[in-house]
């Protein structure tokens, strides 16, 4: 080696994330199959609380249950989950504010296993009238974005999908694609928002958490021009 020259360093390893890929492009590419899938792998599991009363070990008919909702529910949940899970990370970087609160995996999984519970109780926990159960399940989604977000932009962007969500969802059930029992706000129930509002943030977290290791190849390629 002539005199003067130093060696480049290797590529660091960052923890599990997709540590090899340094293009920006096939990254974003990467991180949104990821969500999309676990937005599909979410929608079978909600859509199994939402349907299963009855608390059983392995019933006979899990298998029927998980996939009894329409087949486009899924691919749509999934959808939805890439979107939101690659529009957060990116809200932060174009603002300036690089999410910095909780960050590590096991924060993330703690905040996956809270919305679960929330749409859990939504089906299982029995209030004297929906007001009441849709006020704590407010409640709840206001804790889950404290614990885990605690972020401007992670509370707009869960409103707004919230509003979203719900309206898309109402036209759905105006135009008699599927329907609601005992709906009480216009044509859905109205602890629904409840639900897009967790569901927003959980998938914001799993975005922002699938994002670190390019912000880190970004600031390390800024640092070295």
């Amino acid at each position: 080696m002539a005199e003067g020259e130093t060696e480049s360093p290797g590529p660091k390893k960052c923890g599990p994330y997709i540590s090899s890929v340094t293009s920006r492009s096939v990254n974003l590419m990467i991180r949104g199959i990821v969500l999309f899938f676990i937005g599909v792998f979410l929608a079978l599991v909600l859509n199994l609380l939402q349907i299963q009363r009855n608390v059983t070990l392995f019933p006979p008919d899990v298998i029927a249950s998980i996939f009894s909702s329409a087949w486009w529910v899924p691919p749509c949940c999934g959808t939805a989950s890439a979107v939101i899970g690659l529009l957060y990370p990116c809200i932060d970087r174009h603002l300036g504010e690089p999410h910095k609160f909780k960050r590590e995996w096991s924060s993330v999984m703690r905040c996956v296993a809270v919305f679960v519970g929330i749409n859990h109780a939504s089906a299982k926990v029995d209030f004297d009238n929906n007001i009441q159960l849709s006020l704590t399940l407010a409640a709840l989604s206001i804790g889950l974005w404290w614990t885990f977000d605690r972020s401007r932009t992670g509370f707009g962007l869960g409103v707004g999908i919230a509003f979203l969500a719900t309206l898309v969802t109402q036209l759905l059930v105006y135009n008699g694609v599927y329907q609601y029992t005992s709906p009480d706000f216009l044509y859905v129930r109205s602890w629904l928002p409840c639900i897009f509002f967790a569901g927003g943030i959980t998938m914001g977290n799993i975005g922002r958490q699938l994002a670190v290791y390019e912000c880190k190849v970004i600031a390390e390629k800024s640092h070295q021009e």
